[in-house]
């Protein structure tokens, strides 16, 4: 697929129009600045809040080279030379259960998944639980069984963990924490670094569901939509994909902050642009629905099932021929293409012809989606 040309075609910028346009290159590059006192909501959005907290906090306490990149999971040289990938989750959901899957289910397609983004082959998971005073042992079996069909399908064992119970009216139920360990095979590299203009951007299948369905399980929520979450590992996708593309430049699975959050934080970490065309994101009819009537974006919403990768122009046929002859990719598509024409700005090309800047998110939209 080629995409439409993002730039406008005219004589060329004025001298105002150039400097408008500096200023906002300038603005974008600048480190977030955390301006807030106390921890509001929008900390845990995934978008502008969560980047400053994440950076004037976490990262200037612990900051080491491996925190600074900022990944899903840090990669790690072991002395023999092989390569790990160590991730971390918490996971607190609300409602426990929905369309689609559990916190259970989330607790290990989300590390699972961190890990398959580093191009590793997940092997061991820990889980930790906090648990609120009163809540069923029953429901707890439950999630434990979902957690455990989960890891099976997934390939990973869950070998460690770890319980705590705070009192009623503490926890909201349940949270869970899951940290996991893969392997990384020899000689394969995923970073920022290697994307380059020209670059293919291909999304694993249809966005939104995860969040949608989240949403409308809600009892505040009087809308009703047949919306399951996408939530499921993503392990075995990867590794087919990658076999057929090995020139594979970086993938993130687009969680908290959705498509457009994840897009935004690679142009800003390459300083390339990413220029997305409307007419081919894949949405559901349903998903759509249900945003367009909450006035949300289909481009922030959370995902827990589907992944995005920068390809080699050479190697994206193949990548998604093999991509969509796996039960989890039949959707793929290429979605957009990097740029070096728009400095590291995100760009949408609408379906009306135009073409429409796609910020980083601002806010909290959704409440906790996982």
């Amino acid at each position: 697929m080629t995409l439409p040309d993002a730039t406008v075609q005219h004589s060329g910028p004025s001298f105002a129009e150039n400097e408008v346009i500096e200023r906002i290159k300038a603005f974008r590059k600048r480190r977030p600045r955390l301006i807030d006192e106390i921890i509001t909501m929008s900390h845990g959005a995934g978008g502008k809040s969560s980047a400053a907290l994440v950076d004037a906090v976490f990262v200037e306490g612990f900051r080491n080279e491996q925190l600074v990149q900022l990944g899903d999971g840090a990669v790690l040289t072991l002395p023999s030379g092989e390569r790990l990938a160590f991730s971390t989750d918490s996971f607190v959901v609300q409602p426990l259960r929905f369309p689609g899957g559990s916190i259970g289910h989330l607790a290990v397609h989300g590390t699972v998944n961190d890990l398959a983004m580093a191009g590793a082959r997940p092997s061991w998971l820990s889980a930790a639980f906090v648990l609120e005073e009163g809540f069923k042992i029953s429901e707890l079996q439950e999630i434990v069984a979902d957690m455990a069909a989960a890891a099976l399908a997934a390939g990973v064992q869950i070998v460690t963990g770890d319980t705590k119970v705070v009192p009623t009216g503490a926890a909201d139920g349940l949270f869970i924490t899951t940290a996991g360990v893969g392997v990384i095979p020899a000689g394969r590299r995923l970073a920022a670094d290697r994307v380059q203009a020209g670059d293919k951007v291909v999304i694993s299948g249809y966005i939104g569901d995860h969040g949608m369905a989240v949403m409308l399980a809600r009892e505040s929520l009087e809308l009703e939509a047949d919306i399951c979450s996408d939530t499921a590992s993503v392990s075995d996708l990867v590794q087919t994909m990658l076999a057929a593309a090995p020139s594979t430049r970086w993938m993130r699975d687009p969680t908290r902050g959705g498509v457009g959050t994840v897009c935004n934080e690679l142009a800003q970490v390459t300083g390339l642009g990413i220029v997305l065309d409307e007419r081919v994101l894949p949405v559901r009819p349903a998903v759509h629905g249900a945003c367009e009537m909450l006035g949300i974006d289909p481009l922030y919403v959370a995902n827990e099932g589907k992944f995005l990768a920068v390809l080699d122009p050479a190697e994206t046929d193949a990548a998604l021929a093999a991509m969509r002859a796996h039960p989890l990719g039949g959707d793929a598509v290429v979605i957009g293409e990097i740029t070096d024409k728009i400095g590291a700005t995100v760009a949408l090309r609408t379906q009306f012809g135009g073409t429409r800047i796609v910020d980083m998110l601002v806010g909290d939209p959704l409440p906790r989606i996982c």
